[in-house]
């Protein structure tokens, strides 16, 4: 299966372990990881990357088993993908295209393995963006109140295979379309050939591997963040919070991120959930300031 492509970027395929990954370069400068989110691939980022490739090389890879990067199912509770596992694969990967050092840009899921990267290895990641997310502990705290209705995907997708699994792959277009016309504010932002370009490469692996993905954070990834905040474990590096204006019930991310970092600016720009879409250009902007 092909999906689609960025204009301007050179494409390759990169193996880490028993992993293949798609990964898409343009520029030159210093490197820059960027993470796409649920449900979408490395193309999220089409209106970005050409502002940030005037000053930097930026590498945006579909993560561990979305969209064209093949990789094992995983493990009953996610095991594969947790956020510290796919963590160290982008690790390896980065270092096959000789970057042990480098700045980090993540959106929603893509965010959760971007920090992760941050608390585990803090000396090879420079800077870290993290796009309307908190951290995954905290966001299971806050899960209670009555935005929990917008976070469906983290229960409904940790339940047991292969129930999930079957209603995401048998559904595909129609799970694409109710997430961005609910999440984003602007859902016309991602027309029809972006959830076109989406859903061709959602197929029965895809699925199984963003199942995975919430398992993880469910049985995984919120044990980890709950080991790093008893241990009083921080980020090291600049980090940048940003959130869309729309998204009112994380209008205080940026106080939550303080409290695991040491050096914290955060800021809104126009959209919903998905503003590497709904506001590229201001995205844009802000991502050339932080990363300097």
């Amino acid at each position: 299966m092909t999906g689609a492509r960025i204009p301007g970027m050179e494409y390759t395929r990169v193996a880490v372990g028993e992993a293949e990954y798609l990964t898409a370069l343009a520029g030159s400068g210093p490197p820059v990881l960027l993470l796409h989110g649920f449900p979408q691939t490395h193309y999220c980022w089409r209106g970005v990357v050409a502002a940030l490739a005037e000053h930097h090389l930026v590498v945006a890879a579909d993560i561990r088993g979305y969209g064209e990067t093949s990789a094992p199912p995983g493990g009953p509770r996610g095991e594969g993908y947790s956020k510290r596992e796919m963590g160290r694969d982008l690790f390896d990967l980065m270092g096959q295209l000789e970057h042990p050092r480098f700045a980090v840009v993540g959106h929603d899921r893509g965010a959760r393995v971007a920090y992760r990267m941050a608390l585990d290895l803090p000396d090879r990641v420079e800077r870290l963006a993290v796009l309307n997310v908190v951290p995954t502990v905290d966001q299971f705290e806050r899960m209670g109140a009555g935005v929990s209705l917008g976070y469906w995907p983290w229960f409904l997708f940790a339940q047991p295979a292969p129930f999930p699994e079957r209603l995401l792959s048998g559904s595909a277009e129609l799970v694409l379309r109710f997430a961005f016309d609910s999440w984003a504010e602007r859902p016309e932002a991602i027309g029809p050939d972006a959830v076109a370009a989406y859903a061709a490469v959602l197929d029965d692996a895809t699925a199984a591997s963003m199942c995975a993905d919430y398992r993880a954070s469910f049985w995984l990834d919120r044990a980890h963040d709950d080991a790093d905040r008893r241990a009083g474990r921080r980020i090291d590096c600049p980090v940048l919070v940003l959130t869309g204006a729309a998204e009112a019930q994380l209008a205080d991310a940026g106080e939550v991120w303080s409290r695991w970092a040491g050096e914290v600016s955060a800021a809104t720009v126009p959209g919903g959930h998905f503003i590497p879409e709904e506001a590229p250009d201001q995205l844009a902007a802000a991502l050339s300031e932080f990363l300097g």
